[in-house]
């Protein structure tokens, strides 16, 4: 029958159209809406004790410690000072309920994106966080503490300009002598409690990581199997500089 080979392939053809519009329509429903959101808000509690300013896209915290700045001008976000408020609920003797909103008399910052999609709502997130660590900076400081581990040829650490910049020899036997210069605000010392031991403290734990970074960069064992040669300044510790009870 010729109407045969006319029916089949319309029919095939009409079932492949089908499958790629229910497979496209499954796609889109796990990947999330793809529209803008009008506005999006997230807000950051200010801890008692320290004040922020916010100017532009820059933000100053002071605190304890010591003021830290940091620049968000590459970011598509609003910045802002406000009261914290709190929804009042009153019930009264004939059952009627009556909301208010009360100011608690503390501050908040508030940070706003307009129209973000996916990745503009990261970078809020992201932003948020960073100003977290900024409070937490000036209030409490970051520590890393790092453990020099040697098999044969003890590492030996000369701290000079008041902790300033670490001087690395003897690594493997080697007579070159490694200078690290620390970042910014970021000081190194020798711990009194553990052998072969160095804490790096500083009040941006951005700053304070990278010079822990440097250190066990210029450690790095080469030409050898660093399976066997295991030599080197790892960092064994994380934490803060003012403990918490």
């Amino acid at each position: 029958d010729k109407s045969a080979y006319v029916i089949w392939p319309a029919l095939f053809q009409a079932c492949w159209t089908f499958s790629r519009r229910c497979r496209g329509s499954c796609s889109s429903r796990s990947a999330g809406p793809a529209m803008k959101l009008l506005a999006s808000k997230r807000t950051v509690d200010i801890p008692e004790g320290l004040s922020i300013e916010v100017k532009g896209r820059q933000v100053r915290v002071k605190g304890p410690r010591g003021t830290l700045t940091r620049d968000f001008k590459h970011t598509a976000l609003d910045f802002a000072i406000v009261d914290e408020e709190v929804e009042k609920v009153e019930e009264d003797d004939e059952g009627n309920v009556t909301k208010e909103v009360v100011k608690t008399g503390k501050k908040k910052l508030l940070v706003e994106c307009h129209f973000g999609k996916r990745k503009a709502l990261a970078v809020m997130r992201t932003t948020t966080s960073h100003i977290t660590n900024l409070f937490t900076g000036v209030s409490k400081g970051y520590e890393y503490k790092m453990r020099l581990v040697y098999a044969h040829f003890p590492i030996n650490i000369n701290i000079e300009q008041d902790g300033t910049l670490v001087e690395i020899r003897n690594f493997l036997g080697e007579k070159r002598v490694r200078a690290v210069q620390m970042y910014p605000g970021v000081k190194c010392a020798r711990s009194t409690a553990v052998k072969d031991e160095l804490l790096i403290t500083g009040n941006d734990v951005d700053m304070v990581s990278h010079s822990a970074a440097l250190i066990s960069g210029q450690c790095h064992v080469r030409k050898k199997d660093i399976r066997k040669f295991l030599d080197g300044i790892y960092i064994a510790e994380r934490g803060l500089v003012v403990k918490e009870e």
